[in-house]
């Protein structure tokens, strides 16, 4: 049990390794030491949350044998090891799904320094869940932000580089107001480690100390995350970055790396601040009401388009505001609601960039609609797997998106009744839109062109493609079948968060 403990530093350092593997080895070699990176990943994951869940309570590991403030921590509970257990899985799916995209989208002599970044990434992920120190969620969120762009402009294309310029400005804004906000807080509390600087916190504001300076720094905090996680209207970045990417990097960015801001947002509101505190409802509310405006108008904005892959950037701008709807709603259930979306989202998203790609590659290489007609029928497993990650994104009973939406209504009921009706009709109105894009969008692709037939797939160049949507679309409706069991652990972790 004693080395079960030390999984999440393991998994730090197995992403690291395996990057400097892979940058040793040529395209295949790297790619086969990348999908094994990570299924250990996915076992150590699996391993811890077991461990915790068996513990029932959680733990807290330091780093050598100096306290704070010389010293480092890794704290994990349920709630991180859920995470860590899907995101990884997600990133394996990602790697496998997109994989004879890579070949095709990037010069062969630089696939290998491709999974080098992949490697790094899962690496910055990873720390960011596990961490218990401040400053250190800075650093690995600067590596994630520098891999998230290296993954992106990688596919060396016009639109890529200016898609990955535009990206790195804004998330380096981002940057530079989280940093900012822990300097100011680093200089208020005199820690770097959450659970001292709580604390201390805890302290100043039970004597009426620095409640305007740390509303500022909250605040300041907040929207440097907010930025990077791409609420609205920090979004500009999302269309071209999603959109232009080569598929594995898609469904990483839109799947994983947003979420990874998020979480360590939450852990900020929950370690450092305090959930309970008054210095959090404004920024709290400023949230629920971007939050609110991202789910109108980025469904709005997704139904305008006439680009497969542009109208599942612009969804992802709505799916980033139903999170910080439940962060603003607030409470175990508000914030139960939005790990959970951040769960289904993160198994949906990837799911439908990669079938995006099947389905373009058999359209002339054609993201546009009207090229799109029939695609279904040319690639029926693509068609089968954007179907049901788009009846997930709509809210059809028994997949993941359904159970968010209901966990959002519920959550907003114990809340004042001004704000109970804007929920419920913003996700009313969100649905709708919702319906109008992805229902399009399947009849679309399941319309007959004249002469159309079946294309021949090659069984070993399409089997990785295979195992991932399956595994996926498995995901999606575990979630929505079972997520009581899910649902339960979400709560038990956020109980204990603290």
């Amino acid at each position: 049990m004693e080395l079960i403990a030390n999984f999440p530093f393991f998994s730090i350092i197995l992403c690291l390794f395996s990057a400097v593997i892979c940058s040793v080895l040529r395209g295949r070699g790297a790619k086969i030491c990348t999908v094994v990176a990570e299924s250990v990943l996915a076992i150590l994951s699996f391993a811890t949350l077991w461990y915790v869940h068996l513990l029932e309570k959680p733990v807290t590991f330091m780093m050598g044998h100096f306290p704070a403030p010389w010293g480092n921590e890794i704290r994990f509970g349920t709630l991180e090891a859920v995470m860590a257990t899907v995101f990884s899985l997600i990133l394996l799916c990602a790697v496998l799904g997109g994989s004879k995209f890579v070949n095709r989208d990037i010069f062969p002599q630089k696939i290998n320094l491709y999974y080098v970044l992949i490697n790094l990434l899962g690496a910055a992920l990873m720390a960011l869940i596990y961490t218990n120190d401040i400053f250190t969620g800075y650093v690995f969120l600067e590596i994630l932000t520098l891999t998230s762009g290296g993954i992106l402009m990688i596919r060396e294309i016009g639109r890529t580089t200016l898609a990955a310029t535009r990206y790195m400005i804004l998330n380096l804004l981002g940057s530079g107001l989280f940093l900012l906000g822990i300097i100011l807080m680093y200089d208020i509390t005199g820690h770097l480690l959450m659970a001292n600087m709580h604390a201390s916190l805890k302290v100043l504001i039970a004597h009426g100390s620095y409640s305007l300076p740390l509303t500022v720094i909250v605040g300041v905090m907040c929207v440097g995350l907010a930025i990077k996680s791409g609420l609205f209207p920090f979004h500009s970045w999302m269309p071209d970055t999603y959109g232009f990417a080569t598929p594995t990097s898609a469904s990483i960015l839109s799947g994983l790396v947003s979420k990874g801001y998020i979480f360590l947002l939450v852990k900020i509101m929950y370690r450092v601040i305090g959930i309970d505190q008054e210095i959090l409802s404004v920024a709290r509310n400023i949230l629920f009401v971007f939050g609110l405006c991202g789910i109108v108008f980025g469904s709005v904005f997704a139904l305008q388009q006439n680009n497969i892959n542009r109208m599942t950037s612009y969804s992802s701008v709505a799916q980033i505001g139903y999170i910080y709807m439940g962060i603003g709603i607030g409470g175990t259930a508000g914030f139960a609601a939005a790990m959970f979306h951040i769960l289904a989202h993160a198994i949906t998203k990837p799911a439908l960039f990669l079938a995006n790609a099947s389905l373009i590659e058999v359209s002339d290489d054609s993201p546009v609609f009207h090229d799109l007609s029939g695609a279904a029928h040319r690639n029926k497993t693509a068609g089968v797997f954007f179907t049901i990650a788009a009846m997930s994104m709509v809210g059809i009973p028994f997949f993941a998106g359904f159970t968010s939406k209901l966990l959002f209504s519920m959550a907003s009921l114990g809340h004042n009744p001004a704000k109970t009706g804007l929920v419920l009709v913003i996700l009313a109105i969100s649905t709708i839109l919702n319906t109008l894009y992805f229902i399009r969008t399947v009849i679309r692709i399941y319309t007959k062109r004249k002469g159309d037939l079946p294309r021949k797939f090659s069984m070993r160049a399409e089997l990785p493609g295979w195992i991932a949507g399956v595994s996926l679309a498995a995901m999606n409706l575990f979630l929505g079948l079972n997520s009581r069991p899910v649902i339960e652990l979400i709560e038990k972790g956020l109980l204990r968060f603290q």
